[in-house]
């Protein structure tokens, strides 16, 4: 079975504390972008990038911890990879009920409009940096198998789709804000991010039984 040398590990652990201090500032830059918007897409991406935030220091602290460990205790690896895993998948899991609650409660009530500008921005760079992400964690793990770093390619092809998804919700809520859809597509946009939330929380809780298959399909020696 294919292992981690000491420099891939260094390499791994420094791409993900990296991801990590980039998408720090996403939850502060969304937090602001709701208050000036008022954009339920912009409430549930919120949600959404400070769970994302939460599941990427969960892994790189599991990883981090699983890297300076004796090889060969693979109880404890299996363990502390389930736990992580299962954290991260429940936690996505019920923000996705969250803003499912929160778009209900505000059909009817809530009118399209603001500045969505700064989120539609910060959306845009999004897209561009978990695309680079993904493709950095997808050839790492065909390089090498290990399960977090593949938790982390899935999580970031997820987050390089649903910002593709806010980015055209909070370009329509621009461009014309008083329009009949508008609201439909605002609201319709935060239900895509709780569907991504959903499906990636029980795809990584789903992978703690599956790690045969995994290691199947990438490690080849």
């Amino acid at each position: 079975m294919n292992t981690l040398s000491a420099e891939q590990s260094a390499r791994r652990e420094r791409t993900m504390l990296v991801a990590i201090i980039l998408s720090a500032f996403g939850p502060f830059a969304t937090g602001y972008a709701v208050v000036i918007s008022q954009s339920t897409t912009q409430i549930a991406d919120f949600v959404r990038r400070t769970v994302e935030l939460i599941a990427m220091v969960v892994s790189w602290a599991v990883f981090r911890r699983l890297a300076r460990e004796r090889p060969g205790r693979t109880d404890d690896r299996l363990r502390l990879e389930r736990a992580a895993d299962t954290t991260v998948g429940v936690a996505m899991a019920l923000s996705a009920v969250v803003i499912v609650v929160l778009a209900v409660s505000r059909l009817g009530t809530y009118v399209p409009g603001g500045r969505v500008y700064p989120g539609l921005t910060i959306a845009v760079l999004g897209f561009v940096v978990n695309t680079w992400f993904w493709r950095r964690y997808a050839a790492m793990t065909r390089e090498t198998y290990d399960p977090i770093i593949l938790t982390q390619s899935r999580l970031y092809v997820g987050k390089a789709a649903v910002d593709l998804c806010v980015v055209a919700a909070l370009a329509a809520v621009a461009a014309a804000p008083g329009h009949a859809a508008t609201l439909a597509i605002d609201v319709g946009g935060s239900v895509v991010v709780s569907l991504y939330l959903a499906w990636s929380g029980l795809r990584i809780i789903r992978s703690t039984t599956n790690r045969k298959a995994d290691r199947d399909r990438y490690v080849t020696t």
